[in-house]
């Protein structure tokens, strides 16, 4: 069979290259690996690519920044079985403020709207810690803020299963394939903005059920599918800072020491039988080029 993955960063953004170029190394060879042809995207115009290579693909996926997923994801559920999240709820999750507002009414703790003072100013479209600083200042067009929350970083990345044979807007029956909790490593540089380098994975934090507990109801309220990571900062209350529709950075350490193939998670998720647990031998440090190193 034939699975096309689609990566939009290596050969587009410089800046997320090689985050990208590092995901999709661990898709390629876990594909590989299980007998899949893999059919990759090439250097032309992303959108028509997908359009032109789709039809010829049994399942494909797509890897692009938060904003830009919904768009190129629509094609590949026109022409063929899309093994991410759906379109529809891609681009939900691709505007942070509608996002948080969700979250907020069905009781999930979100960062408070700005106070006056220092807080945090983001893009409201935007992917990772791109564009995201500690300021005293207004936003600017196309960006808003909120409070600012010291506590612990975390994300957590799970696999979430479809309902088969329908264009549905929640997972199955299934429950919820939590792959693991990863502690991130966020950077404050001394000029305000965030830098992600990387994390370590699997981490087992004290308060690691409620941590999946916040994971999990947020992805199922914004009605996720497929691979999917929500970011976190533990505080007083376990805070939802950011959810992505999408393959994260995580899966590179996760890949390196997790003892199933991430490829065959995907499609059984797909397919809305994903297993209940994974299993893990040690854990690893990785940072965002992709780079792995045993704990």
């Amino acid at each position: 069979m034939k699975v096309l993955l689609a990566e939009y960063a290596a050969a587009r953004d410089p800046a997320l290259a090689p985050e990208g170029a590092a995901m999709l190394d661990v898709l390629v060879q876990s594909f590989t690996r299980c007998g899949y042809e893999v059919v990759l995207a090439g250097p032309g115009d992303f959108y028509d690519e997908i359009v032109r290579l789709s039809p010829m693909c049994d399942m494909g996926l797509v890897i692009a920044p938060d904003h830009l997923l919904a768009k190129f994801t629509l094609p590949v559920e026109q022409y063929s079985h899309n093994l991410g999240c759906g379109s529809m709820n891609a681009a939900l999750c691709a505007n942070k403020v509608t996002t948080g507002r969700i979250l907020k009414n069905h009781g999930i703790p979100v960062p408070a709207d700005a106070p006056t003072g220092r807080h945090v100013v983001k893009p409201v479209s935007g992917c990772g810690a791109q564009g995201v600083r500690l300021t005293t200042d207004a936003p600017g067009q196309g960006e808003f803020a909120e409070a600012y929350i010291e506590g612990d970083h975390y994300s957590v990345s799970l696999v979430m299963s479809r309902v088969v044979g329908e264009a549905c807007l929640y997972f199955s029956g299934n429950p919820p394939l939590v792959l693991s909790i990863n502690r991130q490593a966020m950077i404050l540089n001394p000029d305000g903005t965030f830098t992600y380098s990387g994390g370590e994975t699997p981490v087992h934090p004290s308060r690691a059920q409620e941590i999946i507990d916040t994971a999990v109801k947020a992805v199922t309220v914004l009605g996720c599918q497929g691979y999917c990571g929500v970011d976190v900062v533990v505080a007083d209350k376990v805070y939802v800072v950011d959810v992505n529709p999408r393959i994260t950075t995580s899966l590179v350490g996760i890949a390196a020491c997790m003892e199933e193939e991430i490829a065959t998670l995907l499609v059984s998720a797909s397919q809305g039988n994903a297993p209940g647990k994974v299993h893990f031998n040690g854990s690893v440090r990785f940072d965002a080029r992709g780079t792995v190193t045993p704990v």
